[in-house]
């Protein structure tokens, strides 16, 4: 199934006390430019986060945004800074012993004081971490997939329709064609019989000309390419899932047949049709600017 360069998926994994939240968006991009946003704790987690995405996708600029919440106790380490608390009682005692102030030396007010109580997080277990966090970016991924896949298809059927015009645009081309040589031959008689009313015409010379203009307007094989490109172009859309440099490539030589019929066709239904499809490749070369 061909996917769209657009996307967005969020997934969560909530463990004991601990909340993993993960968001993935992509736009369009020529090559593949991640970039990861989480937090300083967990950077050490970003190589792991861009290997998983680059092995799934091919195309876009895709950003992750992650998440990380904790309330565990586990978590966290908290002691008390004995000594550091012993100095502040001197301190507190000489005060005392000096003044006439009242004694109100607590307990919560030695709970203030900088430094006594100490607080540290503890050094996760970076495998438990990552399991957690990836249950939580395989769920993002998933909806961030189930997206570009459901616009791919939207592309798809809009491509096929535009396919299905070229061809119609094709085949008046192709209907018309057989006539070039027969109608410039009876342009050619007309003219001359106008230019030497008196004069026979020499066959010979006129089926020359004849010929070499039949030889320089040929768009036979123009066509049959034109409609090769076209045939290759729908197959890729409905067999394959990476697209996108290859159909891109198409429309250029699809274009480059175009262009060739225009400029050999002399006649002027085969160049409205011309203008025509040209319009159309470059819908459809928009259009697959959006697929991966």
């Amino acid at each position: 199934m061909i996917r769209s360069m657009t996307g967005y998926g969020q997934g969560k994994l909530i463990s004991d006390d601990r909340k993993f939240t993960v968001e993935i968006r992509s736009v369009n991009h020529r090559y593949n430019d991640i970039n990861v946003r989480l937090p300083r704790t967990l950077n050490y987690l970003e190589d792991k986060i861009r290997t998983f995405i680059k092995e799934r996708v091919s195309r876009g600029k895709i950003d992750v945004f992650v998440s990380f919440e904790t309330t565990s106790k586990d978590d966290f380490e908290v002691y008390l800074n004995e000594n550091l608390l012993d100095a502040y009682l001197e301190q507190l005692n000489i005060i005392k012993n000096k003044s006439t102030v009242i004694d109100d030396i607590s307990v919560s007010l030695l709970a203030r004081f900088p430094e006594v109580i100490i607080v540290n997080k503890k050094e996760d277990d970076k495998d438990i971490l990552w399991q957690l966090l990836e249950e939580a970016l395989k769920e993002a991924f998933n909806n961030f997939l189930a997206m570009r896949e459901k616009e791919g298809e939207n592309l798809k059927e809009d491509l096929l329709a535009k396919l299905k015009v070229c061809e119609n645009y094709l085949a008046k081309i192709k209907e018309r064609s057989p006539n070039l040589a027969e109608e410039y031959k009876n342009k050619l008689e007309k003219r001359l019989q106008e230019l030497l009313p008196d004069h026979s015409i020499d066959e010979n010379r006129l089926a020359m000309e004849i010929a070499i203009f039949a030889d320089h307007c040929s768009i036979d094989e123009e066509i049959v390419r034109l409609e090769s490109h076209i045939n290759q172009f729908r197959n890729i859309l409905n067999h394959e899932e990476i697209v996108g440099r290859k159909l891109d490539f198409l429309v250029q030589e699809m274009n480059r047949e175009v262009n060739t019929i225009g400029s050999k066709a002399n006649d002027l239904q085969i160049s409205q049709s011309v203008i025509e499809l040209k319009s159309e490749i470059e819908k459809i070369r928009e259009q697959i600017q959006n697929l991966e």
